[in-house]
């Protein structure tokens, strides 16, 4: 583990000489690489280096167990106890960091909530992810940005995507992708019969400029007038967009603003993201199989997670987890499911290395 370690610190190392270089301060694409790949490194090599210093004042402890002085020697007894479980903390803290990790964890996160199986109550419980997810990410001090719409009658909605930005966003969510199923009585159900409906949830990650070169001539923009509920406001004129890219075929609307400029904007983020997923789901099909196993059909046999209002629990199907308090889940009060989420696939990452 060591030798890994300072392999760390000397790249590290390397990539601060190297930012400092004028030609590569001028070379933007690079420089920008190699800032974030210092910042992944920044917490390993912290945390290295201050189980350096612990490492030296626990020789000095030691040193201090010979002294002829009885209370010295009583004293240093205990900073020596003390210092060797703070290095064995650094030490498990550091086998932590050193695991594989997603590259993509420290970027924003674009979300796609679709209504599935279930017709009206599913769009129901579409719009009811969507206030759960913007409750969160008020707690967690993320911003929430809505980029594009599709409403349903009653309230619901029928498909909706947004941008949630803030400190290690897609780490943090990227296990919500999946099918979520509701049990519950719908408010038009007159026999107080409960139904079955299902969601599913799409997270991914914010593509970088860098990250997907894109030419006109592969895009067809088309604009056209804004509908639906709300829609009242703008379409007067030909506001809303729809950008296709012609080598993939993905489709990407967006009718939220008054601006075209705004709602090309928008759709032009969401559809560099999927572009991206694409190229990183051909450089590891392992992605492409999570991308299917996350949005799949919508179909209620696909689920991931089920929130049952009358028994007012919520339970992930992939830990086993099971919570008690629905309600405060639904009010964004997600971090118990989301830290033994993190905890489990974690714990996978570990079974997946081999020894040191």
């Amino acid at each position: 583990m060591f030798d890994k370690l300072d392999q760390v610190e000397a790249r590290f190392l390397d990539i601060e000489r190297a930012v400092m270089d004028p030609a590569v301060s001028a070379d933007r694409e690079r420089y920008a690489k190699l800032m974030r790949e210092r910042s992944e490194l920044a917490e390993i090599v912290e945390a290295y280096r201050e189980r350096k210093q612990v490492v030296e004042q626990l020789a000095e402890a030691k040193a201090m167990r010979d002294d002829e002085d009885a209370d010295i020697r009583e004293m240093a007894d205990v900073e020596v106890r003390e210092l060797s479980a703070k290095l064995a903390g650094y030490d498990e803290k550091l086998k932590q960091l050193l695991l594989p990790k997603d590259p993509l964890d420290k970027r924003n996160a674009i979300m796609e909530i679709r209504a599935g199986t279930g017709g009206e109550e599913a769009a129901l419980f579409a719009g009811d992810l969507l206030r759960m997810y913007t409750r969160y990410a008020e707690r967690r001090g993320y911003k929430l940005e809505l980029l594009n719409t599709s409403a349903a009658s009653m309230g619901g909605i029928k498909e909706v995507a947004f941008l949630v930005s803030g400190k290690d966003v897609y780490g943090r969510l990227k296990h919500e992708g999946g099918v979520h199923r509701v049990q519950r009585v719908p408010e038009t159900e007159a026999q107080g019969r409960i139904h079955t409906s299902a969601v599913s949830v799409a997270v991914l990650p914010e593509a970088e400029a860098v990250d997907v070169k894109l030419e006109d001539k592969d895009l067809r923009i088309d604009v056209y007038r804004s509908s639906g509920p709300g829609g009242q406001s703008v379409n007067t004129t030909d506001s809303a967009v729809r950008i296709t890219h012609l080598p993939s075929d993905l489709v990407v609307t967006c009718q939220d603003e008054k601006s075209q400029h705004k709602n090309k904007a928008k759709a032009m983020k969401i559809l560099l993201s999927r572009l991206f997923e694409l190229e990183e789901a051909k450089r590891h099909a392992e992605i492409d199989a999570d991308r299917k196993s996350m949005v799949g059909s919508g179909d209620r046999s696909e689920r991931i997670r089920t929130y049952n209002f009358p028994q007012g629990r919520v339970s992930d199907h992939r830990i086993n987890l099971t919570l008690y308090s629905l309600e405060q889940f639904m009010a964004g009060e997600m971090d118990e499911m989301l830290d033994a989420l993190a905890a489990h696939f974690q714990a996978e990452s570990l079974k997946a290395e081999p020894p040191a």
